[in-house]
């Protein structure tokens, strides 16, 4: 890929925005990925963690990793029952 720019959220249309040296731009929008992606609130609090305070590695992590194993490593469901 091309030189990375910037990156940072969008609170307007929830996407994180990556612009490119080459004036390209990819838009990750961040309620189709947790619709998809998270399975309990724990796991969608850290996605918006990282949305806010770290949205290079949010976007590594859809691009790049593998989102699912991410969220199961970070994250521990505890039922109340």
């Amino acid at each position: 890929m091309d030189r990375l720019i910037s990156c940072k959220f969008n609170m307007d249309a929830a996407c994180v925005e990556l612009k490119f040296a080459s004036g390209s731009m990819i838009a990750i929008d961040t309620i189709a990925v947790e619709n998809e992606v998270a399975d309990n609130m724990y796991q969608r609090s850290e996605l918006d963690y990282l949305i806010y305070n770290d949205p290079v590695a949010y976007a590594e992590l859809i691009l790049n990793g593998n989102p699912e194993a991410y969220l199961k490593t970070v994250t521990e469901y505890k039922s109340l029952y």
